[in-house]
């Protein structure tokens, strides 16, 4: 019997063992069969995460920041113990003391399913790293025999505190937070040191369920989840329990709840500015490496200067806009039941509405209540209520209608303070409507020698409308084009002084007859070119591109950058092909510094994420920097190395003749800054489009005003409304920056001239007819030699119009012409030149 027994137990004994050989045999071969072709573990040794890509102002102020994954990396060692505790405890109390997985903890998950418990993956924090960075996230057997292998071999190349910085770094928080780095600063506007146990333990809690642990919306779990955390870290010795039961009893405050402010709310809004510095460094360095390089942006804006252009061109606009006299509001509604019960705020937070406008103080957002005849009532976001909420009906004596002709019950609208002060400043008077204009422009600022951006603004609204008009909307820059073409008579060997017929043309374009005109449909005769800008006149400015020849204007204009190629048709000459701001305000800033490049930047460096410069913009030789001790008085010497695009006296020359246009010209009147000025105005065929583009010796800006949809602006022009948002501008930018005179290149002399016959003066004659012209050495004016292109006159067409000549003489003009021209040309009272 014993034998018999013995026998049975040998037996089964030998079946276990047989079992036991072939079921080692089937493990290995399924863990070598699954460890083939794995991704390599030892890549995590060189972790490099994407991380945010922060934009600083020059003072060092942090202005935006822009991720895919907002992460902000942290090295292990600088992880606090208490936020390392706090997750070790969540989710693997036994880290310390695996190799890479935890076979108790399988077991546990595996009984708890077999009782009809929830499947949990019983992973390691060390698993969980190698499913985030190698692995997908599928529920698979085949996935967890990966993980487990993996997880063998990081032990094995990383030590623990390494395979913490890697999870604690990676894992995904919530509120788009990747990282315990960005989650504290997420919830709780901290940084990780400054983080208490009960906060360090939510973070910890949202590790398991990120989606469905929200501080609000969730917070009664949120809370029991915490608890939890802080029990098990109470249990595992992590803390006391006095400190257990001090942060137990503390209530879940976050910034979500409102209890704590937002790290955002320190930052300025999002504008056009930043979001340009995107769109740039996107297309030169990638997507990629923007969004996820952690890349260090110092921005070349002026943050002051950027909030006096915002309400410079903003002002302009809605000034446009009111005097159309027409109301559209938001177009935006909210259930007036929802007045009634009172949740008519809770409505509004709703609507997606501009809320970014801060011209004469904040525009606030707000619904109608009340319509009445005489005045309207209003609820408004985020005050509270005074007495009354009401606006008068003076303050709609701009717009067509009543209020009842206008308003609804329930329309959102914008409203602002009127106060006793300006800005929003003083006493409170009442509330005034507002509406965000349909007219957009663009406007930009930057400095004529490094070509430094100080300001740029691309419509009325950046939360509106993102689409940025100063650098994204191709218009025709109409007469502002001009200065090209002058710029290249002057540098194929005329002068201010050089007469050029102002006469009627005819030109014969595809069968049909082009007959441009002046703005005031009148014609001067013969004309100094000092006049034909200052006074834009476009028949002068056809004949001169036309006697210098269209391929030399193209070239000039290509050569400034305002155009990749411009085609060598006469039209071009006055603006009528499309081009940006941007392109317009760096071509003027040459014209500003003598004539040198200048390529236009919003970014003055760009470092990576280990501190390396990878962008300088300044590319200058500095010959003196190294030198230790320099003499008293004295600074580094920089060496310019940029090109010159143009002869520093054709500059100068062309300079002076713009400031004639702010002087006396189509500016005059809506510039009036405390330093010489330059500048050219532009009003484009039916007005579809005004601008104005000028500069001081240090600081070039332009302005362009306009419907998205090309259409005509009623009574507007480039000098009536483009000119006063420079001005607006530029008397901050001057008094900031300051300006001088502009530089006078050597190689000639001043000679007084007749402005308007261009005849030569004596030294000593006064009044305002005369002007000081700068000649190259050996260069005099010739007086009696006209230029006409070459263009024959319109043979059924008169001269000069009834009344704008008394008596007249003949003259030959330089391609052999007999013309009637009066004894002296009138400048006549005009507007800003055009297409025509």
């Amino acid at each position: 019997m014993v034998r018999f027994i013995l026998g049975i137990l040998g037996s089964i004994f030998s079946w276990l063992t047989l079992a036991a050989v072939m079921g080692a045999l089937t493990l290995g071969a399924i863990f070598w069969m699954y460890s083939r072709d794995l991704p390599s573990h030892e890549q995590l040794a060189n972790y490099q995460p994407p991380t945010i890509s922060r934009v600083y102002s020059g003072q060092g102020r942090l202005m935006d920041e822009f991720a895919k994954e907002r992460r902000l990396f942290t090295p292990a060692e600088q992880i606090p113990d208490l936020v390392k505790h706090a997750f070790v405890s969540a989710e693997d109390k036994n880290f310390y003391i695996h190799g890479g997985y935890d076979m108790r903890g399988m077991a546990a998950a595996a009984l708890e399913a077999l009782q009809g418990g929830r499947l949990r993956g019983a992973s390691t924090i060390t698993q969980q790293v190698m499913k985030n960075f190698l692995l997908s996230s599928d529920r698979s057997a085949e996935r967890k025999i990966k993980e487990l292998i993996l997880a063998t071999r990081l032990e094995g190349t990383l030590d623990k505190e390494q395979i913490l910085g890697l999870y604690l770094n990676e894992i995904f928080l919530g509120q788009n937070s990747y990282g315990v780095t960005a989650a504290a600063q997420t919830y709780y506007n901290k940084t990780l040191d400054q983080l208490a146990p009960e906060e360090a333990a939510y973070l910890a809690a949202l590790a398991q369920r990120p989606g469905t642990l929200h501080p609000v919306r969730d917070q009664e779990d949120a809370v029991a989840r915490r608890d939890y955390v802080l029990r098990e870290m109470r249990e595992n010795g992590y803390i006391d329990n006095a400190t257990y039961e001090a942060a137990v009893a503390r209530p879940l405050r976050t910034v979500q709840g409102g209890d704590i402010p937002s790290f955002r709310s320190f930052m300025p809004d999002r504008d056009y500015f930043t979001d340009e510095i995107r769109r740039q460094l996107s297309r030169d360095f990638g997507e990629d490496e923007f969004f996820g390089g952690g890349l260090t942006i110092r921005a070349t804006v002026d943050p002051e200067l950027q909030v006096v252009a915002a309400q410079a061109l903003q002002k302009s606009l809605e000034d446009f806009d009111r005097a159309r006299g027409v109301w559209r509001g938001t177009e935006e509604k909210i259930d007036p039941a929802r007045i009634d019960d009172g949740s008519w705020e809770a409505a509004l937070a709703e609507v997606s509405v501009t809320r970014d406008v801060m011209l004469d103080g904040k525009w606030f957002v707000a619904v109608v209540d009340q319509v009445g005849d005489q005045r309207m009532t209003l609820r408004i976001e985020g005050q509270p209520e005074p007495s009354p909420w009401e606006v008068p009906r003076d303050d709609i004596s701009w717009m067509r209608g009543s209020f009842v002709d206008n308003f609804e019950r329930g329309d959102v609208v914008h409203v602002r303070r009127v106060t006793s002060g300006d800005d929003g400043a003083g006493d409170f008077i009442r509330w005034s409507l507002r509406q965000v204009p349909e007219v957009q422009g663009g406007f930009m600022a930057m400095d004529v020698n490094t070509g430094r951006v100080l300001a740029m603004q691309g419509g009325f609204s950046y939360q509106h409308s993102v689409f940025n008009r100063a650098t994204q909307a191709t218009r025709q820059p109409g007469s502002s084009f001009k200065p090209f073409v002058y710029a290249a008579a002057l540098d194929s060997g005329f002068s201010p002084a050089s007469i050029v017929i102002d006469a009627p043309i005819e030109v014969e374009v595809g069968g049909e007859v082009w007959r441009p005109k002046n703005a005031s449909n009148k014609f001067y005769g013969p004309t100094p070119l000092r006049t034909g800008i200052e006074q834009s006149r476009n028949l002068m400015t056809v004949r001169l591109a036309q006697e210098v020849g269209m391929e030399t204007v193209a070239a000039y204009a290509e050569r400034f950058g305002v155009y990749d190629r411009l085609d060598p048709f006469l039209a071009n000459a006055l603006g009528s092909s499309e081009t940006t701001l941007f392109r317009m305000v760096a071509a003027y800033a040459m014209f500003a510094n003598g004539g040198e490049r200048v390529e236009p930047t919003l970014v003055d460096r760009v470092q990576d994420r280990w501190g390396r410069t990878i962008y300088r913009h300044d590319s200058r030789h500095c010959d003196e920097c190294s030198v230790p001790d320099l003499p008293e008085g004295e600074s580094p010497k920089i060496t310019s190395n940029r090109e010159r695009v143009m002869d520093a006296i054709t500059a100068y020359q062309l300079t002076s003749m713009m400031q004639g246009v702010v002087q006396r010209g189509t500016a005059s009147g809506a510039v009036r800054l405390p330093v010489p000025t330059a500048g050219k105005t532009g009003t484009t065929n039916d007005t579809k489009d005004v601008w104005f583009v000028g500069f001081t010796s240090n600081v070039v800006a332009g302005c362009y005003i306009g419907y998205d949809r090309p259409r005509t602006l009623p009574g507007a022009s480039g000098g009536g409304t483009c000119a006063p948002v420079f001005q607006r501008f530029m008397t901050e930018a001057v008094e900031k920056y300051g300006g001088g005179r502009f530089k006078l290149p050597p190689g000639g002399q001043f000679i007084k001239i007749d402005r308007f016959s261009g005849a030569r003066l004596p030294n000593d004659a006064t009044g305002d007819y005369v002007v000081a012209e700068y000649f190259r050495d050996g260069e005099e004016p010739v007086f009696g030699v006209m230029f006409d292109g070459g263009f024959a006159m319109g043979s059924n067409l008169p001269l000069f119009l009834p009344g704008e000549m008394e008596t007249g003489t003949e003259v030959t003009t330089s391609t052999g012409t007999v013309v009637i021209v009066p004894e002296r040309a009138d400048t006549g009272s005009v507007a800003a030149g055009g297409l025509y």
